[in-house]
């Protein structure tokens, strides 16, 4: 056995070691976030050895995230604010393409999704929210589709469905309105009503949640807007009426469950031609054929890829993990208030995904047929370590598993009228698996003034597999 056989072994035995998904790899973080033991996750986060590798992005993303649930904000921005540089001066690193071409994504620096790119926004303007930077909150808000339009404008056939974001118009407007600027705000909710009807209601089965009808007539009325107070109240068969009110407004968000995990899964491909310089894979019962030039190959490549009858390729896909409580409400002064989703997490990630899956096909069917070619290659010059590259092959084609694991499920809101001073709301969760869970929280309401309040539930059923 030559001593090329034996080191092609010696890496195939580490590489072998880290199959694990990234879930699995981080089962304990995992545990200790769906426990609630926030202290003990940031201890976590700070012992891991990749927060200054390539998952740094994952390690920013997951810390913003912990202290802002730690009522951190300020720290919680600061990391936040270091993903999003990370997020924009991402750039292709050469070297690190060549080599994920003989191996898998997952060696190279992790290339936040779009939607978990102004997630970060979100989560940095909820930040000042909570520190009462009603204006620099706004900015974050802003941003989200600024973020969108530039990322989207990056792929030649535009069909993405996550193109702009609906909630993310909603919490614009709110923060309008709780600075009285009601113009502004209509704007914003009628932007929002419109992403709902033409995007996110066929998309991601969301239609417009009740209290954004309401929060638009007000609006309407509020400017003087008659004309569009009529026509809306037409459009949505409502009729508003101007309510009294000495006290101030409670929004309250619900962040319901976590959002989806990566694991992979596989398709076989069939060589169907080698013609022209051209060697073309296809898979019948998905209807897919991609084609690979190899007329600028070296002799040995062609040959290795003429050889080639079949591919396995993997991909990354979406574990869902189903929230235990599926409805809420708000309980104040005899009032109920339910709360309605406002934002699919889970919907938009399993969708961007599929959007961008034949984009990523073709480079994957090149990765696996270089190395395919390689291996061939190799066997014509050395039968032990064609074989030995075989088994590095097969055991470094794997998906790219990586992901914002502390993403909300959902996301739903609701609006509240309160009188000036301490008030007593009970907020219900319901299933149809567990008991309803009542919790009861009290709220300083300032006259005139319009507080904003987030409540996480991260009781999430276990994924399917991983």
């Amino acid at each position: 056995m030559n001593r090329n056989f034996i080191l092609v072994l010696a890496i195939s035995s580490l590489l072998f070691s880290s199959c694990a998904t990234y879930y699995q790899r981080n089962i304990k973080f995992q545990a200790q976030v769906s426990e609630g033991d926030f202290t003990k996750a940031k201890d976590y986060l700070e012992k891991d050895k990749s927060k200054k590798g390539k998952n740094r992005i994952l390690y920013l993303f997951n810390k913003g995230w912990v202290e802002w649930m730690m009522n951190q904000n300020n720290e919680s921005n600061i990391s936040l604010d270091e993903a999003d540089k990370m997020a924009e001066d991402y750039q292709k690193n050469y070297g690190m393409e060549a080599l994920a071409l003989i191996s898998n994504p997952g060696i190279k620096p992790y290339k936040a999704e779009d939607f978990e790119i102004v997630m970060i926004n979100y989560f940095k303007a909820l930040n000042y929210l909570n520190i009462g930077k009603y204006k620099e909150a706004l900015v974050e808000v802003r941003r989200i589709n600024e973020k969108l339009n530039q990322l989207n404008d990056k792929y030649p056939d535009h069909k993405n469905r996550y193109q702009n974001d609906a909630f993310a118009n909603i919490v614009m407007g709110l923060i309008y309105d709780a600075n009285k600027e009601y113009n502004d705000a209509f704007i914003a909710y009628r932007n929002a009503i419109d992403i709902y009807e033409n995007s996110y209601l066929k998309n991601f089965n969301l239609s417009i949640p009740e209290q954004l009808k309401y929060d638009l007539l007000r609006a309407a009325y509020r400017v003087g807007f008659n004309e569009e107070l009529r026509f809306y109240e037409q459009k949505f068969n409502m009729k508003y009426q101007a309510k009294p009110n000495d006290g101030g407004e409670l929004v309250f968000f619900w962040h319901n469950g976590l959002g989806p995990i990566k694991s992979e899964w596989s398709i076989n491909f069939a060589k169907t031609s080698n013609k022209d310089g051209f060697v073309t894979f296809a898979n019948e019962q998905y209807g897919m054929s991609f084609p690979i030039y190899i007329g600028d190959k070296s002799e040995n490549e062609k040959s290795g890829f003429s050889k080639l009858s079949f591919l396995r390729i993997a991909f990354p896909k979406y574990i869902e993990r189903k929230p235990i409580y599926t409805n809420a409400e708000l309980i104040s002064n005899g009032t109920i208030n339910q709360l309605q989703i406002a934002q699919d997490i889970n919907g938009i990630a399993f969708k961007t995904l599929n959007d961008r899956l034949l984009r990523e096909m073709g480079t994957a069917i090149l990765r696996m047929a270089t190395k395919k070619a390689l291996e061939a290659a190799a066997r014509k010059e050395n039968d032990d370590l064609g074989s030995a590259i075989s088994i590095v092959n097969a055991l470094t084609e794997k998906a790219d598993t990586r992901n914002w694991q502390t993403l909300p499920y959902q996301i739903a809101y609701t609006r509240v009228s309160l009188p000036e001073g301490e008030n007593t709301v009970d907020f219900k969760m319901t299933s149809s698996t567990v008991t309803a869970k009542t919790q009861t929280l009290k709220f300083n309401i300032s006259k005139g003034k319009t507080t904003f309040f987030t409540f996480s539930s991260l009781d999430s059923f276990a994924p399917a597999d991983n």
